[in-house]
């Protein structure tokens, strides 16, 4: 890759100890005589050769496209110059993604093969990094730990596509760079369902070319590793060059042969009558496949809208209850909704009953009864489902091809596919709003007017793409399978009337912005908290759509607002040390949220107002209070937006509580919604007006000991950590003020963020919120000076030691290791001020410490920047000088940037080492040399250098957690608070 090295390690490993080559088939578990589908053979072939920097698999549903992972780490065991890091992207955030149970597949059949292990470069202790959306693996940040590692990322197209653009979604200021460094060199980028996000993909294409005006010169830009880009695909669209396709060899496959010609009969079934409505039709359809309720079949049906889709599930529920005036007994039926807007815990829950009850492919489950999932586009991709039947309503052409594919997978059966059509004529209501939906322009259509288009203008379009494909020899039925697809799409090539028959029924790609450099400067200047050039980078990642603004809700039973003296600093910091997780989110639509918390609140103030008999005064007791701060709305930045006490959630008084509430309304886009448990109202993982009051909200607090997470206590394995990685707890002061406490020797959590929310009648602190992270963890960057004992000089030497590690693995040159180990050695030489060694408690004894046990009291800090007072000793350095200049800007860079600061700004405050003048001086040198280095590496170029010293500063102070603190180590001298 532009003569980088990354592949050397794993082919001088092969070379030197003679090591066995590890086969496809064999990390694929296929034993004699099975072997991979040849397109995967292909595939291998190409990553193991000259794969360039952009490859499209166009391959049908159902026929292992996540296999690409595996084809991947076969070839890089075996010397192949590829990227270390894969990061496979998906536009659902499905649960049972079927790429995050492949990438635990390989990482558990890694860890059992040392020689692999080695040929991968992976120390005897060391397993495959993962990094998904859920699972033990959510967000847990194991790719950012070494760079030199092979290491798997499984994310959407907003984490991933955010952190590449220096605006990762819940990710603080001062990590965005170590987010984007990772993510822009050096990654395969695999877009499943590429399709879906056009946008997102044209974004790649320019991130992974050569050359670019987005990259730095020519002469640094090579030695940075390249990015490699497969777009994965089964519908085809925007396929062009550089194509990987399935062939004849696929067909004669036993295996994929069979999968392909799966039979898949699609029946389009018009009204009955115009009065027909679309649920019960489903409903009923669905309850015919079932042989009404007689017959163990797997039944999927798929609705355009969440409503109808639960709608249609009450309605079989009420199918199989029993009817005595007909005669008909109640039948037994399993039934599970299946919905994109919940968190990973019930997400996880769902994978679950789905395996159970044989929806997965290859599932061995075995029924008793009929078994129906209704599902809207959340189960249309990313999902290893399988039924034995389909009921839908018309859609898209490419999303009627994706709803085929979870249909008779493995070509076993014989699936029936009906589609429900609704009447070709609107009656004269319809009519009027067609008309009226018809004379806006798109992004002007609400939802109610896309509907009606799409009902009344798009739907023949979509049929007549059905109707397209052949009928069944001696049948009514058309054929669905994935080779009549196949067909489908070769006759078009060929034949222009069939070809506009299909694009007519295809969602066109959205618009979208070009991405230029100075927009892209502007988002790499994280340090700026402000910027009046910085867009929001949505449209960047999906284009200009008409989606409906969507809210992150997130349920917490402390939040860091009891007192009215905390600030939103102090908020800020709290949220940094206990950041919102992955697990914990929530993403539905923003209007639903806002009419969800106001009845939420109606319902406590009445219960309040007017207790009902049944209601007992401990359940009262636990309501909020009025003034009880019960919402804090945090921004797409991440800042605090505002925090909402329950009586201004009333909005009960004065003449603009309708402007209030629309104001509020839009606040609610985009953001994230942090409310009291307390508030309640989930049910079954979605949003629930209804839900009692005065019962806890089900597992609402991802921080709260839930079953589901793992606690410290059964985590033994150094790999391994609870999701998430820290807990808050609620302490007095006198508990904080124990002289020998075990949680200071506690080697599972220690703390690293103390919080006052309630003080004395002398306005003392009485009452903290205590942020406890679990052992190597680093939930802040300032948690990473608190984490156990090092002297300064230890601290140095072994941070140099471990970046001189990295930089002869990732094969970097002799220049640039001397570059990275003046930096390592002389990076923290800031901390060796009282300044600093009061703030982190220090023990007197042995000064200057780089590691300490804490507490970390930030009002003594005073906002000191130790990487800016370590800037000037750099110069002191021997073999600084021997550094051109170019170079030497690059070492200050490395120490300024360190902790996220000095994109371009860094502060000055605390820093007492030189007059104010020459602060200014050294400030703005900081400034200018980033924008000299940012034009010279580019924008990833850059960050993946700083990426590199702080993983090496990270693995350092991971060494100290691993040692046992003895009794002089520990401090109980200093137990105050943590001041914002």
């Amino acid at each position: 890759m532009a003569g980088w090295l990354q592949g050397n390690l794993a082919g001088r490993q092969l070379e030197e100890t003679n090591e066995r080559m590890i086969s496809l088939q064999e990390i694929l578990g296929l034993s004699e005589p099975n072997e991979p589908f040849p397109w995967q053979n292909a595939l291998l072939d190409r990553l193991t050769g000259r794969v360039g920097n952009r490859l499209v698999l166009d391959v049908p549903t159902g026929l292992g496209k996540t296999s690409v992972m595996a084809a991947w780490l076969v070839a890089l065991a075996s010397g192949a110059d590829l990227p270390r890091r894969l990061v496979y992207v998906v536009d659902r955030r499905a649960v049972v993604d079927q790429a995050t149970r492949e990438a635990e597949r390989l990482r558990d059949w890694v860890s059992t093969d040392r020689e692999t292990s080695q040929l991968l470069g992976l120390q005897s202790d060391e397993r495959l990094p993962i990094s998904t959306l859920r699972g033990q693996f959510a967000d847990n940040g194991q790719w950012l730990r070494n760079p030199s590692m092979p290491a798997i990322v499984i994310g959407t197209v907003d984490m991933i596509g955010s952190r590449l653009l220096f605006q990762g979604y819940g990710v603080s200021r001062k990590m965005r760079p170590y987010h984007a460094g990772f993510l822009g060199a050096g990654s395969l980028f695999i877009i499943d369902e590429a399709h879906l996000v056009p946008p997102f993909e044209a974004l790649l294409e320019r991130v992974v070319t050569p050359n670019e005006v987005l990259r730095g010169d020519r002469a640094n830009d090579l030695l940075i590793p390249q990015s490699v880009l497969i777009s994965l695909s089964a519908t085809g669209r925007g396929v062009s060059e550089n194509v990987l396709r399935i062939d004849d060899k696929d067909l004669q496959h036993p295996v994929a042969g069979k999968r392909l010609r799966a039979i898949k009969r699609l029946r389009l079934l018009k009204p009955e009558n115009d009065n027909d409505d679309l649920v019960e039709r489903l409903a009923t359809e669905a309850w015919k496949l079932s042989g009404f309720g007689t017959v163990a079949k797997r039944i999927i049906v798929f609705c355009t809208r969440r409503t109808d889709a639960m709608k249609v599930e009450q309605a079989v529920a009420k199918l199989a209850k029993a009817d005595k005036k007909q005669g008909i007994p109640a039948r037994k039926i399993f039934q599970q909704l299946f919905v994109g807007s919940r968190r990973v815990r019930e997400r996880q829950e769902l994978e679950a009953w789905l395996e159970a009850h044989g929806f997965l492919a290859g599932s061995k489950a075995v029924i008793d009864a009929p078994a129906f999932v209704f599902a809207t586009s959340a189960g249309e991709v990313g999902v290893d489902l399988d039924a034995d039947h389909m009921v839908g309503d018309l859609v898209a052409y490419e999303r009627m091809v994706q709803r085929f594919g979870r249909v008779n997978r493995r070509g076993e059966g014989e699936a029936e596919v009906h589609v429900l059509l609704q009447r070709d004529v609107p009656d004269k209501k319809e009519a009027d709003a067609l008309s009226k939906a018809q004379a806006k322009a798109e992004r002007q259509r609400g939802a109610k007017d896309h509907e009606v288009v799409r009902q009344f203008e798009l739907a023949p379009k979509y049929r007549a793409a059905m109707e397209a494909l052949p009928l069944i020899e001696g049948e009514s039925a058309r054929d669905a399978s994935p080779e009549a697809l196949r067909q489908l799409k070769i006759n078009a090539n060929t034949d222009d009337r069939l070809a506009s028959v299909l694009a007519d029924a295809t969602t066109p790609a959205p618009l979208r912005p070009q991405l230029t450099r100075p927009i892209l400067d502007s988002w790499s200047m994280t340090s700026l908290e402000k910027h009046s050039a910085r867009p929001f980078v949505a449209p960047w990642l999906r284009g200009w759509v008409d989606d409906e603004p969507q809210t992150t809700v997130v349920w917490r039973k402390y939040l860091p607002t009891l007192s009215s003296g905390c600030t939103n600093k102090q908020i800020a910091d709290f949220f940094e040390a206990a950041p919102i997780h992955l697990t914990e989110k929530l993403e539905t639509r923003s209007d639903e949220v806002f009419r969800w918390l106001l009845k939420r609140v109606d319902g406590i103030t009445k219960l309040k107002e007017k207790p009902a008999k049944s209601t007992k005064p401990e359940e009262l007791a636990r309501l909020p209070k009025n003034d009880d701060v019960v919402a804090i709305l945090v921004d797409r930045k991440g800042d605090v937006e505002r925090r909402l006490t329950l009586d201004e959630l009333r909005f009960d008084g004065g003449k603009s509580v309708q402007d209030e509430k629309k104001h509020f309304s839009r606040q609610l886009s985009s953001g994230t919604l942090v409310v009291d448990s307390r508030i309640g109202g989930l049910s079954g993982g979605l949003l629930d007006n209804k839900a009692r009051i005065t019962e806890p909200a089900e597992a609402a607090d991802a921080t709260d000991s839930n079953p589901w997470i793992r606690v410290a206590e059964d985590a033994q394995s150094n790999d391994i950590e609870p999701i998430p990685a820290f807990r808050i707890v609620d302490q007095s002061a006198d508990e904080l003020n124990e002289p020998t406490t075990s949680k200071q020797q506690d080697r599972v959590w220690r703390v690293c963020y103390r919080l006052p929310v309630q003080s004395s009648y002398e306005d003392e602190p009485s009452r903290f919120l205590v942020i406890e992270k679990y052992r190597q963890a680093v939930t802040n960057e300032e948690s990473r000076s608190s984490i156990g004992v090092r002297t300064l000089e230890d601290h140095l030497a072994d941070t140099e030691r471990e970046v001189a590690r990295l930089a002869t693995t990732l094969g970097l040159s002799r220049e640039l290791t001397l570059v990275f180990q003046i930096a390592a050695r002389n990076h923290d030489h800031g901390k060796n001020c009282d300044r600093w060694q009061n703030a982190f408690s220090a023990p007197e004894e042995g000064r200057p410490y780089a590691k300490t046990l804490g507490p970390f009291r930030n009002s003594l800090l005073d906002g000191y920047r130790h990487e800016f007072g370590s800037l000037p000793l750099v110069k002191n350095d021997p073999d600084f000088s021997s550094l051109c200049e170019d170079r030497q800007d690059l070492t200050l860079h490395l120490v300024a940037a360190h902790h996220g600061f000095g994109r371009p700004i860094i502060r000055t405050d605390g820093c007492e080492d030189a007059p104010p003048s020459a602060l200014a001086e050294r400030v703005r040198d900081v400034a200018l040399r980033f924008a000299r280095l940012q034009q010279q590496w580019g924008p990833w170029g850059l960050a993946w250098l700083e990426s590199i010293l702080r993983a090496a500063d990270h693995r350092a102070s991971a060494l100290v957690d691993e040692k046992e603190p003895t009794s002089k180590d520990i401090n109980t001298e200093h137990p105050e608070s943590i001041h914002g």
